[in-house]
């Protein structure tokens, strides 16, 4: 089947699927997650080979440590699967209604934005979570992983379609697309598909933005920062920044700089360079770094606005808060970024003037998750300042449409000498 004929075909199913009871897209949830336990062997299989081959490939270190699965990371799949199972159903909520005048009601109802084309690198898991929370929203999809792991995502696509299926979940709802001929075409369809949601290299989401009207919902960098402000607890600034960059180092969510107040940066530096040094972090710093520890690396500009996805960390000394406030706002992604401090003035001045999706007091970047979050598990994260920002859950993936209830009504009553006037009361509102 081409790749016009697929989105044709979620198209009509996307219909079909909007319209299904809760309960029946959450038994096929969790009919989903109960195919995964039961064919886990079959997924590490698939997986295997893919390794295999990424190794012989020369994959990239940060990219082949997203590509591995392993019993760990299939419990984490199948506990996401459920807890989006377990969320409460986002279609059908009444935003707001409003009594426009006697017997005519306007009701503003939440609904799913229809097809959705999620194009993404390595990480097998997300195949699982995209499938989740698009099954759960109502949404039809178009999934795009990464060659280097078509394997494993052959397997889980599989695995998801025939347990959705079974289930009553619309054929067609569900469809993997594997070649870049595939995307580009893909990218034209703005008639079948409503929404596409890339997540990749600054450089390829910059390219899905560039080549197609549909629109478009990510981010394209995770540059996260921690600042350690002077007023801090010094075990509790090693040990965030310590996971901030150290627990993941692949992931956007993954401290890329550490910004430390002059204030305290002679006690706090070598004992924080010594720990991650110990980890095997590659330091980066500026010169003022670079006179307190010994034989660092040079920070240079580019390091500033550069995301690693690897144990390599820049470091700068900063005169004050604002200093902090205008670096992060200039070089980062708006993403995620932190301050460890315990001066409650400096913390909230930071969290108001940060400009990102996520900002954090005295706790890791690595929790910017969208399971972490309680979404059951997220799509991306987006950094735009559109309808959904930060990591994408079920509320990202729905839209509303407004139902207007009469009595035969007509707005010829409402014009001229002895028009109607509107009441306009509001009878529930959630904004």
């Amino acid at each position: 089947m081409n790749i016009i004929k697929q989105a044709q075909f979620a198209k009509e199913a996307s219909l079909k699927l909007a319209t299904l009871p809760a309960k029946i897209r959450n038994k096929a949830l969790m009919e989903i997650a109960n195919s995964l336990k039961r064919h886990s062997n079959l997924i590490l299989k698939a997986n295997k080979k893919d390794v295999e081959n990424a190794k012989k490939s020369m994959l990239k270190e940060a990219l082949l440590k997203r590509l591995i699965l392993d019993d760990n990371k299939i419990r984490e799949m199948i506990e996401e699967i459920k807890s989006v199972a377990r969320l409460k159903d986002p279609l059908g909520k009444t935003l707001s209604q409003v009594e426009l005048d006697n017997e005519l009601m306007l009701y503003q109802i939440t609904c799913p934005i229809g097809v959705i084309g999620v194009i993404f690198e390595s990480r097998p898991d997300a195949v699982p979570q995209i499938s989740a929370l698009c099954l759960k929203s109502g949404n039809a999809i178009i999934l795009k992983g990464g060659s280097e792991a078509k394997n494993s995502n052959r397997v889980l696509f599989r695995l998801i379609s025939e347990a959705s299926q079974k289930n009553h979940i619309p054929k067609g709802a569900m469809q993997i697309i594997e070649t870049r001929e595939e995307v580009f075409r893909m990218l034209k369809l703005d008639q079948y598909i409503n929404l596409i949601i890339p997540r990749g290299s600054n450089r390829f989401v910059k390219y899905v933005q560039e080549h197609t009207k549909i629109p478009v919902l990510g981010h394209s960098e995770g540059i996260c920062h921690v600042f350690v402000d002077k007023d801090v607890n010094i075990k509790k600034a090693i040990n965030i920044c310590f996971d901030a960059k150290c627990q993941y180092p692949v992931v956007c969510n993954a401290m890329e700089t550490m910004l430390v107040h002059k204030d305290f940066a002679k006690k706090f530096l070598p004992l924080m360079v010594d720990k991650f040094k110990r980890a095997k972090v590659e330091i980066r710093g500026d010169n003022k770094t670079r006179k307190i520890v010994k034989r660092l690396n040079k920070a240079t500009e580019k390091d500033w606005s550069t995301e690693h996805n690897d144990l390599i960390l820049s470091v700068k000394i900063v005169n004050n808060l604002n200093e902090a406030i205008n670096h992060i706002n200039k070089f980062g992604s708006k993403h995620t970024d932190a301050i460890v401090t315990e001066n409650k003035k400096n913390a909230q001045i930071f969290m108001n003037l940060v400009d990102s999706a996520s900002v954090m007091w005295n706790a890791s970047t690595r929790f910017a998750d969208g399971f972490r979050y309680g979404k059951g598990a997220e799509v991306g994260i987006s950094t735009a300042k559109i309808h959904s920002r930060g990591p994408v859950g079920l509320e990202g993936l729905v839209i509303y449409k407004y139902k207007l209830i009469g009595k035969g009504n007509v707005v010829s009553s409402y014009i001229g000498k002895n028009a109607r006037k509107f009441k306009h009361k509001i009878i529930k509102s959630l904004y």
